[in-house]
Parts: structure tokens; sequence; C-alpha cells
């Protein structure tokens, strides 16, 4: 789901919320959050461990997979602290999800894990060219809620495991895989009116004893994409959306030839500045996932991925998706931006204006869509 459309028009002058970080410099993680402190230098070398400890286990060419254990590392203390500051966020309270009716109700969920070197990845999808809304648009898993009885990582949970097959039941996902749910983040507010509770979650991989085998790739931990939603899933270094630029390739991969990053405006939504970040994914050195050709409409946009993949080796995360990873990496890593951004994190007031305007109730003026419009 994306919050706004690319046709929306920007203001002519830059918002007085507009926050500059010109240093961008990585926070250190503290005493309480990772035991110690470490540096730059220290980071690169604990991930120079890593890879010189697996040796020729490590495809160096190809990024980590969220479905294949034997691609992960243990967090680094950088990745670590990211995830305990997790643990301890709580958003401000919102008490207007529990008087919103079901149909305005979304969730998503953001899905990390830790690569070969011990980063954090987010497991990201491309939305179904078959979809009314957003379609081919980057997402994350998730979409609308069926009951009002369902929690927001409820939701998110079964819409993850609709559309690329993660296991709903904790139980049923194998060893040494096991989801932990972090925290809720701060509502967002989708352009078709849809309350969204983004659901952060780690994907454990817990290590075997010393020695053992590596474990195998799990048939049921790979991706079932459910063609009639979505395209392609891949994956981002979760850190990088704090740059402006590309971060530094590990050792055994590249970046793309052409293409950028990042880039951005500012726009008005609901009389509220709004900044709409644009990133562009690398995709050169990792496996995206894909489902089977099925139909025209979806075979269409495969080949359109291919084709992007083919001479650009970037997909575009952008819209309400590209600012929730920005609010999201700014509270795990304690850090802000590089790049001009909202100094609010989430939508919370331009939640409480549309529903000033009644945008928010069972029955409005506005459009039904078809599908699961809460997409990102």
């Amino acid at each position: 789901m994306t919050g706004l459309t690319s046709e929306s028009e920007p203001t002519s002058q830059q918002p007085d919320t507009i926050i500059i970080n010109n240093e961008g410099a990585r926070a250190a993680a503290t005493e309480a959050e990772a035991g110690f402190e470490i540096t730059e230098a220290e980071i690169a070398a604990l991930q120079n461990g890593i890879c010189e400890a697996a040796g020729d286990d490590v495809n160096h060419g190809e990024s980590s997979l969220y479905y294949d254990a034997s691609t992960m590392a243990p967090l680094n203390p950088f990745s670590a602290a990211a995830i305990a500051r997790f643990r301890k966020y709580t958003p401000p309270a919102f008490p207007l999800w529990d008087l919103l009716p079901v149909r305005k109700r979304a969730a998503v969920l953001i899905l990390l894990y830790a690569d070969r070197r011990g980063d954090l990845r987010v497991v990201i999808t491309m939305r179904a060219a078959s979809l009314r809304s957003f379609s081919g648009h980057a997402a994350f898993p998730g979409g609308k809620a069926d009951t009002t009885e369902e929690t927001p990582f409820q939701i998110a949970r079964r819409e993850a495991w609709e559309e690329i097959g993660l296991p709903l039941d904790d139980r049923k996902l194998p060893k040494p895989f096991r989801i932990e749910h972090l925290c809720y983040l701060p509502p967002s507010l989708a352009r078709t009116h849809l309350v969204v509770r983004p659901c952060v979650a780690f994907l454990h991989a817990d290590q075997q004893s010393p020695g053992a085998p590596a474990p195998a790739v799990e048939e049921v931990m790979i991706p079932k994409l459910d063609a009639r939603e979505v395209a392609a899933v891949f994956s981002a270094p979760f850190y990088n959306f704090l740059k402006v630029k590309d971060l530094t390739p590990a050792a055994g991969e590249s970046l793309p030839e052409e293409g950028h990053w990042y880039d951005g405006e500012w726009m008005a939504w609901k009389n509220h500045p709004w900044r709409i970040h644009n990133f562009y994914v690398p995709v050169n050195n990792q496996a995206v996932s894909k489902p089977r050709r099925d139909d025209v409409a979806q075979g269409n946009l495969a080949q359109a991925l291919d084709e992007e993949e083919k001479l650009e080796g970037r997909y575009r995360v952008w819209g309400m998706t590209a600012r929730v990873l920005v609010d999201a990496a700014r509270i795990a890593y304690a850090e802000e931006p590089e790049m001009e951004h909202n100094a609010d994190f989430g939508d919370a007031s331009i939640i409480i204006e549309a529903d000033r305007e009644g945008n928010l109730g069972d029955t409005t003026n506005e459009k039904r869509e078809n599908g699961d419009a809460s997409k990102m």
C-alpha cells in the first residue's frame, strides 16, 4: 500500500517540519541496549570475521534469503542494539483504533532478519498487476482486518500467510526459525483512508550446536506467492533507509551500473506537509521470488520486473511503504536520516483530520476498493 500517489502535487515551499541531518553519523549502541559501545571499525572487523569463518560455505555474490537459515548469521552488536530498541519501544496511545469499523482497519508486517554479516534486512513484496489499488507498487505483506476482534499483529500474520506463505502458526515454523513480535509503530493512513498499524517482527534462525551441519532450506519457508496479490518478493538492507546513497556492498557483491538509491520531494496532504521518499533497492545480488505466470496480466508484470532487474537492477520503494521504513529505521538505530523527512512518526495528525472529515466511518462517499487496498 502506498498512502500517496505519484500524481499528487508537491508544495511549492518546504514545510517547517523539515529535518536535515547532514552528519548522518551512525549512533553507537548504548550500554543498556548492547552492553558496550562499538565503533565502525569494530563492526567492519566483526563482519569480515564472520565471512572468513564461514569460508567457502558463503555465497558472497548473493544476498541472504529470509527462508534459508544457512545464509544467516547471528546479529552483530549494531543490529542487536536495533532489535533491543524495538523491544523497548511503545508507540503513543491510539484509542481511535477501537472505534474504527472493521473495513477501515489494516495492518502490515515489517519482517526483519539477519543476513550473512549479521546486518538486518527487511522483506518487501511487489503488488500484483491484477489489483485495482496500488498495482505494481512495493508493499509490506499485509491487508485489511477480517473482524474487529483481530489484533493488528494477527491481521499482519494472516495476510503474510495468504500472500507469501509465511506459516501463520508458529508451531508450523521449521527449526531453526521462530518469529518474535517486537512492537507496533504509530499508525499510518493510506490514500484510500485505511488506518494501518505497522507491526515489527524479527525472524530468528537460532544457531545449531557447534559443528552441526547447516540446516537445509525448508520447503515450508520458501515463498508461496498468491499471484492474485503478489508479483514478487525481495529484501532490502534496513539501515540503508536512513541514507541518501547506497551502502557499500559486501565482498563479492556489486551495485547496479545504472540508477541511484534515493530521491524525494514534499507534498501537501490534508493541509499537512508529507515527504515522498523514493528508494531504488538493488536486486542484482539477490534471488527475487515470483509466482507462476498463471494469467496474462500477472505475467506481463513479472516480465516487466524481469526487464527492470536486467536493465537497472533496482525496484522502486516509495509512498507510505518508504515513509514507514524511514520511521522504523529511525527508531531502531536511534539515528536521524540524512534526507529531509517529517519530524513526527506516523500519520496521527492526518488521521485525526480524516476523522473530522468523516472519512473513517462505516459509511463514506469514497469508492470501495477491490482487494486489499492497505497493501504498501
